[in-house]
């Protein structure tokens, strides 16, 4: 076997599945939201959510190691301003239930493991080329 790695389509790679997952919670958060709780909360927790999956899809598109990384560090910053930041103030605020705020950081902390692999490994192969 040579040592070529094999090429995964975005919409298979793990962490693109799992960004889309995510996103997928949040739209049935936002949906549920009257026009007032959409304007200041819903629309910027779910711009940072949905940007988590669009960073990962545009930083795996590029060509540069260095570009796909750019982009990884901001998916992962993202990832943090929707969950640590929009995701749990809408948890005290009682607009997140507690079962969707324990369902979304269960997705949240896998994705942000296998993103920082993703980093790791991105280097790595860097590294292996030479």
């Amino acid at each position: 076997m040579s040592g070529k790695s094999k090429y995964i389509p975005l919409k298979e790679l793990t962490i693109y599945k799992l960004a889309r997952e995510l996103s997928a919670k949040a739209w049935l958060i936002y949906e549920r939201l009257g026009y007032h709780q959409r304007k200041t909360w819903g629309d910027q927790m779910l711009e940072a959510i949905d940007s988590v999956g669009a960073n990962i899809a545009e930083g795996y598109a590029r060509y540069h190691f260095l570009e796909r990384i750019r982009f990884y560090y901001i998916s992962r910053a993202s990832l943090s301003e929707g969950m640590d930041h929009w995701i749990d103030l809408g948890f005290e605020r009682g607009i997140v239930a507690k079962e969707e705020h324990e369902a979304m950081f269960s997705i949240a902390k896998n994705l942000q493991i296998k993103l920082n692999g993703q980093i790791k490994t991105t280097y790595e192969a860097k590294k292996d080329l030479g």
